[in-house]
């Protein structure tokens, strides 16, 4: 994996649909005030929660935070990705745009324009794409890399054994390859074999991780924190992770939350980038993000490790 301190990733993804624009400055500024660096988007975000039925309102929330606040852009790295976003309102899956060369182009091109900068710091393949031949897509982003529209290319929610094709050609082509992987990860884990319910997410498995600790790779996790179901009540733990391995698990993180005096949440993130994955964190309030990026202090070692691993 990548030999750089991991960090908390901040998640925008519901900029400009559920959280309003001037809540989501305030995050941004909190995020980067305490050192924070990565922002992660996507051309998609969010469809599914805008009247419009496309994506987009969160690269734009970006960009006019960026134009807002000068200097900005130089204290931030901003990642987006393309594919997935509906070509036509309220019709996804069926138009969601794919990897071919042209649409990969035309995404970024989007992308630039509502983020309002000349290039992004890592670009994503958002999903897999199987109707377009792997050495399209890897060629168009090599293209993006060498034109500097991207600094750095990575896969989201693709197979371990896609990526390492895709690395293969772009090798062949000399071009830059995927050097990040993003995928859902977080301590508990849901039933083995049980099928995930959220549409478009792929679980992190050991294969990724001994991939990337191969090759040098990023990894990224996202849902890191359970959409808050670790410390919330009202957030109850989807069916799938109804078994005991959860109950073991949650005895643990309680005991060692207890032990560091930190929260549950900050004891999970801590627990990811000990294993130096960046933990991407999604917020909707300042306080959220500020509780998030306080998990940097919280100090985890080789036991701790092993108590997890055993409850699990």
């Amino acid at each position: 994996m990548n030999t750089t301190d991991p960090q908390i990733v901040l998640g925008t993804m519901d900029f400009g649909t559920r959280v309003n624009p001037d809540r989501a400055f305030a995050i941004l500024d909190s995020f980067v005030a305490a050192g924070g660096v990565w922002l992660d988007t996507a051309n998609c975000y969010s469809f599914w929660a805008d009247p419009s039925g496309v994506g987009g309102a969160s690269e734009r929330v970006i960009g006019a935070w960026l134009r807002a606040r000068p200097g900005a852009r130089d204290a931030v790295r901003i990642a987006t990705k393309v594919r997935q976003n509906p070509l036509v309102p309220h019709s996804w899956p069926e138009s969601a745009e794919g990897l071919s060369a042209r649409a990969v182009h035309a995404g970024v091109e989007e992308s630039l324009e509502r983020l309002g900068v000349d290039h992004v710091d890592l670009l994503w393949a958002h999903a897999e794409d199987r109707t377009v031949p792997l050495e399209e897509t890897v060629g168009a982003f090599g293209e993006l890399v060498a034109k500097g529209v991207a600094l750095r290319v990575g896969a989201a929610n693709h197979a371990a054994w896609r990526v390492e094709r895709a690395r293969a050609l772009a090798r062949e082509r000399r071009v830059e390859p995927w050097t990040a992987l993003q995928l859902r990860h977080s301590l508990l884990q849901p039933r083995p074999l049980a099928p995930v319910a959220e549409a478009g997410h792929r679980m992190l498995t050991a294969e990724d991780l001994d991939l990337a600790r191969s090759e040098g790779l990023a990894v990224w996790s996202y849902t890191s924190l359970m959409w808050g179901s670790y410390e919330r009540a009202d957030k109850p733990l989807p069916h799938t992770y109804d078994h005991p391995g959860t109950t073991r698990v949650l005895a643990v993180l309680d005991d060692v939350a207890g032990e560091l005096a930190a929260t549950r949440n900050q004891v999970v993130l801590a627990w990811l980038m000990k294993q130096g994955i960046d933990p991407i964190v999604g917020a909707s309030r300042v306080e959220q993000i500020e509780q998030a990026l306080a998990a940097r202090r919280v100090r985890l070692d080789d036991e701790h490790l092993t108590r997890f691993a055993e409850a699990r």
